[in-house]
């Protein structure tokens, strides 16, 4: 799944923050999850026909299979030396040999959808002149609408789709600003298609972040400050102080300043006043029916198979890096770090992800969770935070809990990350008591130990059998049954095969189904009566960019199928130019503390050779069973992007080409980062592939790609002659590995595994 370069980490502009070559020796710690809990806990929700680990809008629709001969009855493990699957109990999974859209359906009502069709039910006219009313009784000129919660989460719970609701515009990332006279909406290259699409154009202006001549948010409302200032009145510039990063609300004070330091006078005038409006209602809530609850979904302990690392091992390295700056307390507001630091995920609370909402705070005498209580009620999860020595505190107590910490003590100073963190909690700290640094979870977050690298691993072969039988199903569709096949259709199938693998919790964002023209709207998302549904069949190409949370890891993986019998012979040009991008990036080998913007070329060389490119960037981390999107690292062109690439690190790898109105291309697989050693274990049993290879392991720290994703490519797309022939054995030794590793759960026989067994044949070279 892309992110904008623009939108790689937070954006100051928009207050938007984001979204080793698997071992012969696997699943030492995962195939723990096989005996331990699926003899239990999966035999239970295998053997049902609702399976008890999908979230509550699935399960109906799942048990409606009319005679669906899909079966994966209790559990399976690897032998985790030999790599070879053993059946435990019951049957491995297998799919009969005719495919009908009956046999696996979905109704997937998401939150988004609901906030859709609010929206709808009144006019962007309405709409604005309703907001216009209240900002005028609350006297601001201008009020900014961002797409975040109090957490600056990527996705966000329905109750916080403000900006969706006013805009009809969905995307991820998006900032709306409203005057007395006019609307516009910032959002980047990812979205400009879509955007253009969404608003109503008599009412909103979109600006296309990032492009020449578009000015940023600061620097548009400084302008306009400066011209309104001509009737000697400050424009006075509402915002929610919850749902603005810090780091935002710096840099439009910033901007003032600038702005009227180059006005005339010894003094220069306030030109401007940030209004944050505090204890009143949003102004876009204020106008908003029926506007959703926030939820109170329960968290769930994530276990230590999975974690790698206590709650208090982590506290302590915490504890160990404030002392070091000097902190005596540190705040930590993104919902994916406090995950992460308590060992606990939450499904419910924000679409896709397994986060549930919460503040926390490390001092040195306290570890305290910020939350509803209902959060914590299960009993389990009240003891686990009990035996880690976490106090839990009411959620709306945060800003006076980090006030009574600074008063309690002159000295005290408190650890806050302004670019990770709302300007309510950072306005309460003064200047000279704020350390305003990257929070430490960030980076013990990025690097993965052992245990969950050994979880991502396993998803990605789990997501691979989901994957292969899948598209069993749509090739058969398409190619044997000659059907249409809906966006919508091919969604639902999809999320059902995934919902069959052990250990499925939820998919990981929503699926990108885009046939044709969709394929090259960036973060597309199919729905049934819109006017931009597409069917696929064999006349265009589809782009699926698709990916689970499992208990154990998180799935993420593009491919770019056409099943004409000659596919055109530009897009084969293009797409074999992709390709060699995502295998430029795959074979890189470079130093340990390589900043990502340094790979960002080799993805994009093979495109810009014939004078074509892509907007968004070509890497963006990826959690733990964890967030899709995660920082601090990333692959892209932008030069601030100076966070270093180091073992132990995820990453997507995923160039593209989008040509507007026709379709879109985009491969992407899953990386992770390997340290390059002489050892054999760290060359899994092998000696360097090459003497570079060789030099670097007995130097300084060298690193590689080693591969997560394990789908096959589609071969008969790939211009042959264009690749190089170490491209060429790049591929042949991908497809067997993918083979060796996701055939062990397919049946003989079906679907599936033909499908599987001939997208891996090594490609023809004539």
């Amino acid at each position: 799944m892309t992110l904008s370069f623009l939108a790689i980490t937070v954006a100051a502009t928009t207050s938007t923050t984001l979204k080793k070559q698997s071992r012969n020796s696997k699943f030492s710690t995962l195939a723990l999850f096989f005996v331990a809990t699926s003899a239990s806990s999966a035999a239970r929700a295998f053997s049902s026909s609702t399976p008890t680990f999908l979230p509550r809008h699935h399960q109906q629709s799942l048990s409606r299979r009319s005679g669906a001969s899909s079966t994966l009855n209790n559990s399976v493990i690897y032998n985790t030396r030999g790599g070879s699957l053993a059946s435990i109990v019951g049957k491995k999974l297998s799919l009969s040999r005719r495919f009908s859209s009956t046999q696996i359906e979905q109704e997937v009502v998401s939150e988004m959808d609901e906030v859709k069709a609010a929206a709808s039910k009144i006019s962007a006219a309405d709409k604005l002149a309703l907001m216009r009313e209240k900002m005028e009784e609350n006297g601001v000129d201008v009020y900014i609408i961002p797409s975040d919660d109090p957490h600056l989460s990527e996705y966000v719970p329905a109750a916080y789709m403000r900006r969706g609701y006013l805009t009809d515009f969905h995307g991820s990332a998006g900032t709306a600003l409203v005057t007395k006279d006019a609307a516009y909406l910032w959002t980047d290259s990812r979205y400009f298609n879509e955007a253009s699409l969404r608003l109503d154009a008599g009412h909103w202006t979109l600006m296309k972040q990032g492009q020449p001549k578009v000015l940023t948010i600061p620097k548009f409302l400084a302008d306009l400050a400066t011209s309104h200032y001509t009737n000697s009145k400050p424009l006075k510039v509402g915002m929610d102080a919850y749902v603005h990063a810090a780091s935002f609300a710096k840099e439009l004070n910033e901007a003032f300043a600038d702005a009227a330091k180059d006005m005339e006078g010894d003094v220069p005038p306030t030109i401007a006043a940030i209004d944050t409006l505090d204890g009143k209602q949003n102004v876009v809530d204020s106008i908003w029916e029926g506007r959703p609850d926030l939820p109170k979904n329960p968290f769930r302990v994530h276990p230590m198979k999975y974690a790698g690392m206590t709650v208090q091992d982590k506290v302590t390295k915490i504890r160990s890096e404030m002392t070091e700056k000097k902190a005596t307390m540190t705040v930590f507001s993104a919902l994916d770090d406090i995950a992460y630091l308590f060992n606990v995920r939450c499904m419910g609370d924000v679409e896709t992800c397994p986060i549930g909402i919460a503040y926390a705070t490390i001092s040195k005498d306290e570890v305290a969770l910020h939350c509803d209580p209902e959060k914590v009620a299960p009993a389990d999860v009240s003891e686990h935070l009990k035996e880690a020595g976490v106090t839990v505190k009411s959620y709306g107590d945060i800003v006076s809990d980090i006030e009574s910490h600074l008063s309690a003590g002159k000295k005290n100073k408190v650890w806050l990350d302004n670019g990770r963190s709302n300007y309510a909690l950072s306005r309460v700290i003064p200047e000279a008591a704020l350390i305003d640094a990257q929070n430490p979870v960030t980076a013990m977050k990025g690097c993965k130990n052992e245990a969950e690298m050994e979880g991502m691993r396993q998803a990605h072969i789990v997501d691979g059998a989901a994957m292969a039988n899948f598209m069993a199903w749509l090739e058969n569709a398409i190619v044997v049954e000659g059907r249409s096949v809906s966006e919508v259709e091919i969604d639902e199938v999809l999320t059902g095969f995934r919902a069959k693998q052990p250990g499925f919790k939820e998919v990981s964002f929503p699926t990108i189904a885009g046939v044709g023209a969709n394929g090259a709207i960036v973060h597309y998302r199919a729905a049934e009566g819109s006017d931009l549904l597409k069917y696929l069949d064999r006349t265009q190409p589809i782009l699926i960019d698709s990916g689970g949370q499992y208990e154990y890891g998180t799935t993420d993986v593009t491919r770019t199928w056409h099943f004409a019998e000659k596919p055109d012979d530009e897009f084969r040009e293009v797409y074999t130019r992709v390709l060699k991008g995502n295998i430029g990036v795959d074979s890189m080998i470079f130093p340990e503390n390589t900043p990502g913007f340094v790979l960002d070329v080799f993805a994009r060389k093979a495109l810009w050779e014939i004078g074509k490119d892509y907007g968004h960037g070509t890497g963006h981390g990826v959690g733990a069973a964890l967030n899709v999107h995660e920082g601090p690292h990333s692959i892209s062109p932008r030069w601030g992007n100076k966070e270093v690439l180091k073992a132990g690190m995820v990453t997507s790898n995923e160039p593209g080409y989008y040509e507007d109105g026709n379709f879109g291309i985009r491969i992407e697989n899953l990386l992770e980062i390997v340290e390059i050693s002489s050892s054999d274990d760290a060359n899994n049993g092998e000696e360097p592939a090459n003497k570079k290879q060789k030099v670097a392991a007995e130097g300084k720290k060298f690193l590689k790609f080693g591969k997560l994703t394990l789908i096959p490519i589609q071969k008969n797309l790939i211009k042959v002659e264009i690749m190089t022939e170490d491209e060429l054995n790049w591929l042949d030794s991908y497809h067997q590995e993918v083979l060796q590793k996701v055939k062990p759960l397919l049946e003989e026989g079906t679907p599936a595994m033909e499908w599987l067994v001939k997208s891996c044949e090594p490609i023809k070279r004539d």
